[in-house]
């Protein structure tokens, strides 16, 4: 057996699925909310028996392995040593391919590194002064082992020549971003080289899987030459601030659990919240949130309660990223600490942290937040403060994905403004035509007829999916419901990506009078390689517990929708070409119009 089909049978695919994705049982397999796209309607699967997953909105499919690369973007070789660490399997093929990939190599220089600076936190003299500043800051011994919080002290290349005893390489160093090379350094002599971080208090990031991909330091005693409060790892391999959530390794479970994302801006403020028992706590490490990272965090809830630094810089920042979160489909609150409990979270949680506990749980949808705020000290009996006012609320409604949502925000403005809902409406077209609204196109008949009623066109339209549907049940009863397939006519067909797979059960069953699923699968894998597997897939979704009488039932009446589908298909087709003739006055065509709509 080899090292990958051996990884396979140890991890549970669903369950180990369910840490990206809430999944519930549908018979025999699980479903939920995809994570590869924006949806509202679960068509997500994954599959114990075939170990498998597959979306039926996007398309994406594989086993555990494609599942990684696809959530992570890792090369497989990297994807294959996390999963058999995962699993406990000793690999023994691809493993000099596997400790040679550069991302690995940066991995274990972060781990070293971190073990390192913990272990002079809280063995060394020299971390007194380090120790005394974390207790000051409420920051327990058992939290500093938890977060395995570090020290380095202020020394050029302590770390340095650490690691090159160690065995890593120079290069490595340099590439993991915890060594500098000087102009004209001598990688012989090893002089010219020294470390980014000297005298501070170390805060290991870790990725969604727990691996230390990067640092924060704070300076302990800030001087001119400290290069400022906090420096991080530079962008490296391993390493990407803007797809990575510090907290998250620990955080997913509890989130998951509640249902709740708390997010903060530093990594303090997370430390605090967990150690005051609040779990669910993440945070962006100081930079305005990214798409990639609320990608990452709606895999576990899509409820995101928000706290900032209430100055300029701190409100520009969050405002950026509820942006971002409100476009991909997260349920924004915003966290008020009152004055004078607090300038952040963690101030608030170590000093009081019923307040803080309090603000989490009653925070105020961001919606709330912005209209409370757009109307603070504004005079409403002015026309212009008004228009003010709408010019600032219009584009933040619009971006809410969910049109129910939207439209209850756009009456909620009206009744506060005192003005018509209709007006509103317009004035959003002249905001979107004039600025172009990020992250909702808006149409301009959806705005006239249905205030922000952004039409998404689904990927498969009625006839297709009644079709799909069709053929999953047939791929679980074949030799039952081959008769029923047969019975439609290839004209019926003629536009459906199921017209070879239809001609195929047709000539196997007129000739054979039976059906061979594998042998289709074998005569479509040049059209499509896929398409059994993926119907196969869906009919253990849908159709696992019903009997073929059931299945033959219902695919008599799949087959009645199908026909009265494509008349339907067809009678449009028939009348656009006919309001051509008639534009074009081409009496021939316009009468073989009618008769063919006649025969229908």
């Amino acid at each position: 057996m080899n090292d990958t089909q051996l990884i396979k049978d140890k991890l549970d695919i669903v369950d180990f699925i369910s840490e990206y994705v809430r999944l519930k049982s549908a018979g025999v397999n699980h479903k939920g909310l995809c994570p590869f796209h924006n949806e509202s309607t679960p068509s997500f699967m994954a599959s114990r028996e075939r170990q498998s997953f597959k979306c039926f909105g996007c398309g994406k499919g594989g086993d555990i392995f494609t599942f990684v690369q696809e959530m992570e973007g890792m090369e497989f070789v990297e994807v294959l040593k996390m999963l058999a660490d995962k699993a406990g399997v000793t690999l023994t093929r691809q493993v000099n391919e596997v400790n040679t990939s550069q991302k690995n190599r940066l991995k274990d220089i972060n781990l070293v590194a971190a073990r390192f600076f913990h272990n002079i936190l809280v063995r060394l003299p020299a971390a007194e002064d380090a120790r005394i500043y974390l207790k000051n800051r409420g920051i327990t011994d058992q939290t500093i082992e938890e977060w395995q919080i570090g020290f380095i002290p202020e020394q050029w290349d302590l770390l340095t020549k650490y690691l090159l005893k160690k065995g890593f390489s120079i290069d490595d160093l340099i590439a993991s971003g915890m060594t500098i090379k000087r102009d004209g350094a001598d990688a012989a002599s090893g002089r010219g080289f020294y470390d980014r971080f000297r005298g501070r208090i170390m805060f290991p990031i870790r990725d969604v899987h727990g691996s230390v991909v990067g640092f924060t330091g704070r300076v302990l005693v800030e001087t001119e030459k400290s290069g400022g409060k906090y420096v991080n790892t530079p962008q490296t391999a391993v390493y990407d601030k803007s797809r990575v959530v510090f907290g998250l390794d620990k955080a997913k479970r509890e989130i998951k659990n509640k249902d709740m994302i708390v997010m903060v801006e530093g990594q303090v403020d997370v430390i605090a919240c967990y150690q005051s028992g609040m779990k669910n706590v993440v945070a962006t490490s100081g930079t305005a949130l990214t798409d990639m990272q609320v990608r990452m965090i709606k895999r576990y809830s899509t409820n995101m309660n928000m706290a900032f630094d209430s100055d300029d810089a701190g409100q520009k920042a969050a405002k950026r990223g509820i942006d971002i979160a409100l476009a991909e489909g997260m349920h924004v609150k915003v966290i008020s600490i009152p004055e004078g409990k607090g300038t952040d979270p963690d101030e608030c949680v170590s000093n009081y942290p019923d307040v803080w506990f309090f603000a989490v749980e009653n925070a105020k949808d961001v919606m709330r937040w912005y209209l409370d705020k757009a109307f603070l000290g504004m005079d409403l009996s002015l026309p212009r403060t008004k228009q003010e006012v709408a010019d600032k609320l219009l584009p933040e409604i619009s971006r809410i994905p969910y049109a129910v949502e939207r439209d209850y925000w756009m009456r909620e403005l009206s009744a506060q403004l005192g003005v018509d809902v209709s007006v509103l409406r317009h004035d959003a077209l002249r905001l979107s035509d004039k600025e172009g609204v990020r992250h909702n196109s808006i149409r301009r008949k959806d705005v006239i007829d249905g205030g922000f009623n952004t039409i998404k066109k689904d990927t498969k339209d009625r006839f297709s999916l009644l079709l799909e549907k069709l053929f999953a049940l047939f791929t679980q009863f074949p030799n039952d419901l081959a008769p029923c397939i047969v019975s439609l006519d290839s004209l019926e067909l003629s536009t459906s990506e199921y017209l070879s797979l239809y001609e195929a059960i047709k000539v196997q069953y007129t000739e054979k009078g039976s059906i061979d699923i594998d042998l289709l699968n074998e005569q479509l894998s040049d059209v499509n390689p896929s398409m059994i597997d993926n119907l196969l897939l869906q009919s253990q979704w849908e159709f696992s517990s019903i009997s073929a009488a059931k299945a033959l039932v219902q695919a008599n009446i799949l087959v009645s929708h199908i026909r009265e589908e494509s008349k339907k298909i067809k009678r449009n087709s028939i009348q656009s070409r006919l309001q051509i003739a008639e534009r074009d006055g081409d009496r021939d065509a316009i009468r073989n119009l009618m008769e063919e709509f006649k025969n229908l």
